[in-house]
């Protein structure tokens, strides 16, 4: 089973602790989730330059 980006940033902007997502999909890492979030980082930063 696979989760998208876009899915565990919508957990997170709703309120979902970090453990609560890990805990929910435990197949996650604590360092998926910070990936997720360095990813929509960068990709906000490339949308700004432009």
């Amino acid at each position: 089973m696979r989760i998208t980006v876009y899915d565990v940033l919508e957990y997170l902007a709703s309120g979902m602790s970090q453990e609560q997502i890990l805990s929910d999909f435990p197949y996650l890492t604590k360092e998926d989730i910070l990936a997720c979030l360095s990813y929509a980082a960068d990709r906000e930063k490339h949308l700004m330059v432009r």
